[in-house]
């Protein structure tokens, strides 16, 4: 399967349930469902210690909104990438966020995933 065969409203379907699983589980601190649709190769690359210490000490990724506004979408290789605009309740400064989807063993996970 390659996810670029999808339209984009049926990548948005697949992405934003995602995307606001990452938002709640972050606000929460929730690491083990924070990582829960990551990839076996992105789970690999993570760093659960240092995540772990992300989520104790960082003010954005405890107060993220739940209201985040799509912005596009940019599609390379076997995967695409989905791009939100998001913004801190606490400070009200805006980020860009970055979710890359792609498939592994017939299931869409993520393979990448930032704040900018």
């Amino acid at each position: 399967m390659n996810i670029l065969e999808k339209t984009d409203g049926e990548i948005l379907e697949l992405a934003s349930p995602m995307w606001a699983d990452l938002i709640k589980y972050s606000n929460e601190g929730n690491y083990g469902a924070f990582t829960r649709n990551f990839s076996s190769s992105f789970i690999a690359g993570a760093n659960e210690v240092e995540m772990g210490k992300q989520f104790a000490r960082s003010d954005l990724a405890k107060n993220l909104s739940e209201d985040y506004f799509y912005l596009g979408m940019i599609r390379r290789g076997e995967y695409v990438t989905v791009l939100y605009k998001v913004t801190n309740k606490k400070n009200q400064s805006e980020w860009l966020g970055r979710l890359v989807l792609g498939y592994e063993k017939d299931k869409v996970r993520i393979f990448g995933a930032t704040l900018f």
